[in-house]
């Protein structure tokens, strides 16, 4: 049931790269209520949160939310803190900065302050987004690095996430770091998950049981439930044969049970030009 409620939320999941543009960042304003919006940020995945918490805050009001501050989790501790709680129950958006993504669920995960935010999810009153590692926390398996040549084990390492969006692998700054080969390698190993690439300056905004795309580049959708055959060999290259690969630019929504894609114009159950 949890992850149900997770999957119903609404998410804007964007790719890094955001603030060279700031359509993506307003429309999170908008979504948090605009002048009415109160946003925290959360630079826990940073090594640097000042910097961070400083430019967000800063775009925020710029961008017109009604108050924006930050919410410094330097531990476990803090995010264990009833104040913390507090703030976040105040809010009507949540914004996760870029960084390590290791950093952020260790410091974060089943802590109180998480706790707090999954009810604020599932009641609808508050939008989350996340940038970059901010973005890849929030799958239950998270791409945590790799980058070897190839369709292999050793191309991807994964981790537990937070697991607010159930049943999807998210990697980002996808094609400007050239990471097909990654996401491919993950969905092999997991293929139960669909894969999601997100570009830079561009989102996934999630909707009931769907996703709109947003923004300047493209998501790239890897679905193995289709393959005729997989195998991962502990070395060597892995074989992914059937798979089925969507690439969509806004202007396209994406099924995520029903696995389909189409044109936001479509009608209903129409299935768009997307392979």
């Amino acid at each position: 049931m949890a992850a149900v409620g997770a999957r119903r939320s609404r998410l804007l999941i964007i790719g890094g790269a955001e603030r060279r543009s700031t359509a993506i960042l307003a429309r999170f304003v908008e979504l948090a209520g605009g002048p009415s919006g109160r946003i925290v940020v959360i630079a826990a995945a940073s090594a640097d949160p000042a910097t961070l918490e400083t430019e967000y805050v800063s775009a925020f009001t710029g961008l017109g939310a009604g108050t924006a501050r930050a919410l410094r989790l330097t531990t476990r501790e803090v995010a264990n803190d009833p104040a913390t709680e507090g703030l976040l129950a105040d809010a009507t958006g949540v914004f996760l900065t870029g960084g390590d993504q290791l950093r952020m669920t260790t410091v974060f995960g089943a802590t109180a302050a998480d706790r707090r935010l999954r009810s604020l999810l599932a009641e609808g009153s508050v939008v989350l987004a996340g940038t970059s590692a901010g973005a890849a926390v929030l799958a239950g398996t998270m791409i945590v690095g790799g980058a070897g040549p190839g369709v292999t084990t050793a191309a991807v390492r994964t981790g537990p996430g937070l697991e607010l969006l159930p049943g999807v692998l998210i990697d980002m700054h996808f094609a400007e770091r050239g990471r097909l080969n990654r996401l491919l390698s993950a969905v092999a190993l997991y293929p139960q998950e669909l894969g999601l690439g997100i570009d830079e300056d561009t989102a996934i905004l999630t909707d009931g049981d769907r996703f709109e795309v947003l923004g300047s580049g493209s998501v790239t959708v890897v679905d193995a439930g289709a393959a005729t055959d997989i195998r991962v060999p502990a070395d060597g290259p892995i074989a992914l044969a059937g798979a089925r690969v969507h690439v969509l630019p806004a202007g396209y929504t994406f099924e995520l049970t029903g696995r389909r894609a189409r044109t936001t114009d479509a009608p209903a159950g129409e299935q768009g030009r997307a392979t």
